[in-house]
């Protein structure tokens, strides 16, 4: 299951996300997203931890939970949206 996490502290990593997701059960991977332009956190991440158990289990102990001084959103990914295809012409 993916997992969002939001309102993350500038200073946050995923290092720092992976070690606490951990206390819940195995985590697949831990990611703060980077602004490509000034390589500065974007305030989010994601998680990934293969049991839907351990999973819902974390969401309900670190949502609200407190890391590097802000109180983190934690819920269930949702799955990415597709956006409008480019291309088509006129003619």
């Amino acid at each position: 299951m993916q997992l969002y996490v939001g309102n993350l502290a500038y200073a946050v990593t995923g290092d720092d996300l992976k070690e606490a997701f951990a206390k819940f059960g195995e985590v697949t991977k831990a990611s703060v997203i980077m602004d490509r332009e000034t390589g500065r956190s974007k305030g989010f991440g994601f998680v990934e931890m293969p049991k839907n158990s351990e999973a819902d289990a974390a969401i309900k102990a670190m949502n609200g939970a407190e890391m590097k001084g802000r109180a983190m959103k934690v819920n269930q990914a949702e799955p990415k949206k597709e956006g409008p295809r480019g291309g088509g012409g006129g003619g």
